[in-house]
């Protein structure tokens, strides 16, 4: 069993670690308080972690009991204590995925999460805490992938999570519902609300503020985000929300649709009698391996989610807490030109193959496939992005897909959300930025592409260093993720960033950001709010 949260709040109560922003964390941080070998006393038992530049990281903390077993396609369920100090310098292995850009081992036994702290410092006050959701479509990618010693170094304790991936966390089929006729699907999301309760109950161990908490993502992670700002059940665990290239996927597949290609995913894997026995037996290799690449967008599963993404921004039933959100540049390009024999589209929150090169004469026949119009609607879209205007048929169509499906959609939000929260939009337009994972020519920001701006990504195949300027970007963005965390603004003396009001959007440019007002025409936003 357990002990107490109550009783061990109340032990660790007068020892607390914590660090004030500004001149106290210069302080915090000098050597006088540093710890070679950190222990903190968290729910479960004492973990050890390891010192690092500028602070300290705690590795592979479990926040809940192995997903295996009878308890694959469960709640996840509070994890056992242990005795003595647990060792928690080394990560833990990644969920179970079939297109690994994660470094490490995986193994379906990985709801485990790491934390980055700045200070173990126990006379200051506590700090904000962002809790960072990766992406990958929710099918691939780990916590393990995002160093945050320099994001925390800039005054937030950071806090990166693995979930359920794919099949074992994003699976709905009726002999998976806790009961007849019950809910299914979704597993992915109740790890991350595990999660959230973890920090609820442990951050100020390590110095956090449980608060004050931000939850922050990228891509599927950035629609993770959303779909805990629409979920009742996700309310009290965060203060603030960062999407990060989110808002390609608003609408949500209905439960029975989900449950029906539950269904035929069995008889895919070999489970002709639809039985929950019979999925729980197959090995996470079969199954990761028969899964589809992406399970975007997300069920409406009835409890987690309710009704789609958008309805909810869009009328309002949603957690009204401020919000950062943002794109790139384009969006599309890394889809468009590397992924798949002709490449890749993100387009109605799916990614959808391009059957046939993008040529001058094949380009109205590829709008048509890839975003389901008519030749008709294909020829008005073809003739608002005419093929004259940009160097190549790949540029052209990433362009339209990428106003379409990100830049659009995330203006709309925006729309939506500044009505009844406060709101502050950007857009990462560092085209010379240097990419991590493979080449993309000519080079221009687009998916993924700020991240290294935000953290190191050591596992990453391509480590080219940011220039000077870009640096400064990077330090400068740093820098208002954490003033955002800390008071919903992620103004500074020296970039002040104003609310979103319809235009104004921070251009996140080296070496100093600036505010610009183009957005929306240069995405072609009133064409794609008219059709």
């Amino acid at each position: 069993m357990r002990n107490s949260r109550l009783c061990w709040l109340v032990l660790t109560l007068t020892c607390l670690p914590g660090f004030d922003l500004g001149a106290a964390g210069a302080d915090a941080l000098s050597p006088r308080h540093f710890d070679p070998e950190p222990i903190v006393r968290i729910d479960g038992g004492r973990v050890r972690g390891v010192a690092v530049p500028g602070g300290y990281v705690f590795r592979a903390l479990p926040y809940a009991a192995p997903p295996t077993g009878r308890l694959r396609w469960r709640a996840p369920q509070p994890p056992e204590e242990w005795r003595g100090v647990r060792d928690a310098t080394a990560f833990a292995p990644s969920c179970p995925q079939k297109i690994v850009f994660t470094g490490g081992p995986q193994d379906e036994d990985c709801l485990y999460l790491n934390v980055y702290t700045p200070t173990l410092n126990h006379r200051e006050k506590t700090l904000p805490v962002i809790v960072w959701i990766h992406g990958g479509g929710f099918t691939n990618g780990g916590a393990r992938d995002y160093d945050a010693t320099k994001l925390a170094a800039a005054g937030v304790v950071v806090v990166t999570i693995n979930y359920r991936l794919g099949p074992l966390g994003f699976l709905a089929h009726p002999a998976l519902a806790s009961s007849p006729g019950g809910l299914s699907g979704n597993y992915g999301l109740m790890d991350q609300q595990a999660a959230l309760r973890w920090v609820q109950f442990n951050i100020e161990g390590f110095g956090g503020d449980p608060e004050n908490v931000t939850i922050a993502g990228q891509s599927a992670g950035g629609l993770a985000v959303l779909a805990h700002l629409v979920s009742r059940s996700s309310r009290g665990l965060f203060r603030r929300a960062i999407v990060q290239s989110g808002s390609f996927a608003l609408t949500q597949q209905p439960l029975v649709a989900a449950e029906a290609y539950g269904q035929s995913f069995a008889e895919l894997v070999g489970c002709a009698d639809q039985t929950a026995e019979c999925l729980r037996s197959k090995s996470s290799d079969v199954l990761v391996d028969k899964f589809p690449d992406a399970a975007i967008p997300g069920v409406i599963d009835g409890r987690i989610l309710t009704e789609s993404i958008g309805t909810a921004l869009a009328t309002g039933r949603f957690a009204r807490v401020p919000i950062l959100n943002g794109t790139t540049h384009d969006e599309e390009r890394i889809f468009v030109t590397l992924l798949g024999q002709f490449g890749l589209a993100v387009s109605g929150g799916t990614f959808v193959p391009v059957l046939e090169p993008l040529t001058a004469g094949s380009y109205q026949r590829v709008i048509a496939s890839v975003l389901g119009v008519t030749d008709a609607r294909a020829a008005i879209i073809a003739a608002e992005y005419p093929l004259v205007a940009y160097a190549s048929p790949q540029i052209a169509f990433s362009a339209l897909v990428g106003d379409a499906n990100f830049a659009c959609t995330a203006l709309q939000m925006d729309s939506w959300i500044s009505q009844r929260a406060p709101t502050f939009a950007y857009e990462f337009n560092d085209d010379a930025t240097p990419y991590r994972y493979a080449p993309i020519v000519p080079p221009v920001a687009t998916h993924l592409s700020e991240l290294p701006y935000l953290f190191d990504l050591p596992d990453a195949p391509i480590q080219v260093p940011l220039d000077l300027d870009q640096e400064a970007l990077a330090a400068t963005m740093r820098t208002a993720w954490a003033n955002f965390a800390a008071n919903g603004d992620p103004s500074s003396a020296a970039v002040p960033w104003p609310s979103f009001n319809g235009a104004h959007i921070m251009s996140l440019v080296p070496p100093q950001p600036e505010i610009v007002n183009d957005v929306a025409s240069r995405h072609h936003c009133s064409f794609w709010a008219s059709r």
